[in-house]
């Protein structure tokens, strides 16, 4: 029992030594993997001199150490052997193999003499008749060398060569550079070549580390021993730089390889797909340098019989392999087959789940085409939710138009194949949606449905509501007045809540003159950020996008490297970079919800940017600042002032009365006539021109009509549906009251209970006036707005 025992451990051993040998060369991700598994910072990079005194207390690491001091020793025995062979056979030369012979032992007795040097183990770990043994050899070997006869021939040149690189390769840390600087140091002479090899090897072991890669020692093995064993002269330079280039390749396997991958890629034209890719050639040679044919189309074709093992594929050609280019071009020959196949609008908006699993964001590789076709494709997604004809010829109106001005992009490409494949896709899809859209729209006209059109809530997009936004055609001059003045002030734009400040600053480039370039940039997005470097780089981010979506301007990125050193000093020459980029041009900063920046100086604890903002003001001349919120200077912490001296407001208030009716009757250009004229009274007197609450109402109205199958709203529409925008506009009237001071709540209140205002509600009263909440009327005071007035009385008194 204990020989079988002991012959299953030998087997054992054996059979893992074979495993380090097969992975350090074919597998070396998975080698790698495996190291780090034996100790955590057990690298192919670093030496067992590092590690030495982790040996006693890790067996497997102790295991391993010995493994491939083993290999070292062995390997040279393995190559040596066959090479000798073929070459006696092929020239009957065999008067070598006894000095080419020691010369490979040697090299194993110097091999197991570092092993002692290194561990301090001089006696113990190593027989004293190994030692002499191993000082003999290389005496031998020495002398050998020194006379002439150890290299005097190919077969022990190339097989010398060989041995001894990959020796030199799977173990190049404190094992493979003691034994090679051993080995080859003492052809100085026996005692300089131990002091000068155990010197050498010691420090390319702890330089190196533990297995610089077989491949290298290939390489460098089969140069040597070419060159060495043929001549020297020219018959050196060509036979070491041959050898050593194919050896770099691995040409030699990728003979083998390439025949294989073509027999495969016949069986998958047999409809054996799925079945090959678990052959491909990288699931046993991890480290492919030379091309091999038709993975792509293999992977590409398997993933409609077998996606999850085509993804699997995938995945393993990216992160445990050198084929991440092949990866790649799978990846975008299934989305161009995904999207090809599209037929109908449902199919283009499942083309999204159906790559859901493409890493986000995708590889440079694929370009900037793939995301956008599946952002799309999510757009589209909006138009399948919604049940009203005239919405969802309106919803299409969005991915139309981004489809367009995807292949404009795309006949700039640089990449020839990537344009007419995803030129050809982009109108493929459009074709399916103008279609629909047509359809649609014969559907809305056929109907008796009122389109809903008002937009209560979010932001106008110029976009997507180009003909909604109404009026503000006096703030827009003012703006680009004071823009072009010689020495313009820092514009502060405010208004309350929901009174068009955000869609105004969106609209600002169609509604200024070309020289004047709006950079609109959020600072609610802003607020997040923890350091003075983030926010310096979302500044550049937000500044980079808006140039190129106000007015098509490709602007610079700062230096990265200084910007992480000095945030804003960076931003600062930049800003003049940007100014010599926009020739003739004013560029407009605008600062949307700028209060998130007194929550950024409380986060970082400083008024850096405070002060670069002043800095632009002062000396940028051809910069203009607009700071645009709900607060004055005068709502704000007691510093802005400091900083804001130079400073001219722009209020936003209450539409016109004749932009506030063209809103409620066309609001789109061929609305319908739905509202009797009363009807439109009531709806200017209920909001007072308030551009939300016209939405708000005109939405609820037009839902009730059609829910109703009706045409024609009438005064009593307005007032029976002024609860339902309440609940609507929850949100709005709620902090519209909950912002207010307690006393401001409470004078409200009593005027809702009909008292009169007493004098100590003095400051209250003009607080609220200013506000727009409150006016008066002769000798007592009333709401600007009923609607606000109706849901204190309903929701809060």
């Amino acid at each position: 029992m204990t020989e079988i025992s002991r012959a299953q451990k030998f087997k054992q051993y054996v059979a893992e030594c074979a495993q380090i040998f097969y992975q350090v060369y074919f597998k070396p991700y998975t080698f790698k993997a495996w190291l780090k598994d034996i100790h955590p910072r057990l690298t192919p990079d670093i030496g067992f001199w590092a590690l030495r005194g982790d040996l006693p207390n890790n067996p497997r690491l102790n295991r391993f150490f010995n493994q491939v001091w083993w290999l070292s020793g062995i390997a040279p025995f393995l190559f040596f052997l066959p090479i000798a062979c073929i070459y006696t056979a092929l020239t009957g030369d065999f008067d070598n193999w006894i000095r080419g012979g020691g010369w490979v032992f040697g090299l194993l007795m110097g091999n197991l003499l570092a092993q002692s040097i290194v561990t301090g183990n001089y006696v113990k770990g190593l027989p004293r008749i190994l030692i002499v043994l191993g000082l003999v050899s290389i005496f031998t070997v020495a002398l050998a060398i020194i006379s002439g006869l150890a290299f005097s021939s190919v077969a022990v040149g190339v097989a010398g060569g060989v041995a001894g690189g990959v020796a030199f390769g799977v173990a190049f840390g404190v094992a493979g550079g003691v034994a090679f600087g051993v080995a080859f140091g003492v052809a100085f002479g026996v005692a300089v070549g131990v002091a000068v090899g155990v010197a050498v090897g010691v420090a390319g072991g702890v330089a190196f580390g533990v297995a610089f890669g077989v491949a290298f020692g290939v390489a460098v093995g089969v140069a040597v021993g070419v060159a060495v064993g043929v001549a020297g002269g020219v018959a050196f330079g060509v036979a070491g730089g041959v050898a050593g280039f194919l050896g770099a390749l691995r040409v030699y396997f990728w003979l083998l390889e390439l025949p294989y991958m073509l027999v495969l890629f016949f069986f998958g034209l047999q409809g054996y797909e799925s079945q090959c890719l678990r052959y491909l050639p990288p699931r046993f040679d991890e480290l492919i340098i030379l091309p091999l044919p038709f993975m792509t189309s293999l992977i590409t074709r398997a993933y409609w019989k077998n996606p999850d093992l085509a993804r699997d594929t995938i995945d393993y050609l990216t992160n445990s392999t050198n084929q991440q280019k092949v990866a790649t071009r799978a990846m975008a020959g299934i989305a161009a087959d995904t999207f090809n196949q599209a037929r109908t609008t449902s199919d283009i908006v499942a083309t999204a789940d159906q790559l859901a699993w493409l890493p986000t964001p995708p590889p440079k590789e694929l370009g900037t085409f793939l995301p956008q076709f599946v952002e799309i494709s999510q757009n589209v997604r909006a138009y399948l939710d919604t049940t009203s004809a005239y919405r969802r010829y309106e919803l299409l109106n969005a991915p139309i138009k981004r489809l367009k001005e995807l292949n404009k992009s795309l006949a700039f490409s640089k990449n020839p194949q990537q344009a007419t494949t995803f030129g050809s896709i982009a109108q493929h899809w459009l074709n399916i949606l103008e279609t629909a859209q047509s359809t649609l729209k014969e559907e809305a006209e056929n109907s008796q449905e009122i389109p809903q059109v008002y937009i209560a809530g979010n932001a106008l997009e110029p976009e997507n509501a180009e003909s909604r936004f109404k009026g503000r055609k006096d703030i827009f001059r003012e703006i680009e007045t004071i823009s072009f003045s010689a020495q313009p002030p820092v514009l502060l734009f405010y208004g309350g809540r929901r009174t068009g400040k955000t869609s105004s600053l969106k609209y600002l480039p169609r509604k200024v003159g070309a020289e004047i370039v709006p950079l609109l940039i959020d600072l609610q997005g802003a607020a997040s950020a923890q350091t003075l470097l983030g926010l310096a780089e979302y500044l550049v981010k937000e500044i980079i996008n808006a140039a190129r979506q106000s007015r098509n301007l490709q602007l610079p990125y700062p230096n990265q490297e200084k910007l992480k050193q000095e945030p804003f000093l960076t931003l600062q020459n930049w800003f003049a970079t940007i100014e010599a980029t926009a020739t003739h041009k004013r560029l407009l900063l605008c600062l949307d919800e700028f209060e998130r920046l007194s929550e950024i100086i409380a986060t970082t604890g400083s008024r850096v940017p405070l002060n670069f903002f002043r800095h632009i003001l002062q000396h940028r001349s051809r910069w203009i600042l607009l700071f645009s919120g709900s607060h004055t200077l005068e709502e704000l912490d007691p510093y802005w002032s400091d900083y804001l001296i130079n400073t001219r407001s722009i209020r936003l208030t209450y539409l016109q009365e004749s932009e506030a009716r063209e809103l409620v009757e066309k609001p789109v250009p061929d609305f319908p006539e739905i509202y009797q004229p009363a009807a439109v009274e009531a709806i200017i007197k209920q909001t007072r021109c308030q551009p939300y609450l016209v939405q708000l109402i005109c939405s609820t109205i037009v839902d009730k009509l059609n829910q109703e199958q009706r045409t024609l709203a009438m005064p009593e529409d307005v007032y029976n549906s002024i609860p339902t925008a309440l609940e609507r506009g929850g949100y709005y009237f709620r902090e519209l009251w909950t912002k207010l001071p307690e006393k401001d709540q409470d004078l409200l209140l009593r005027l809702i209970a009909r008292e009169t205002p007493k004098p100590e509600d003095r400051m209250s009263l003009r607080r609220l006036i200013y506000k727009e909440i409150l006016e008066k009327k002769a000798d007592t005071y009333d709401f600007q707005v009923p609607l606000v007035k109706k849901y204190i009385e309903e929701m809060v008194f």
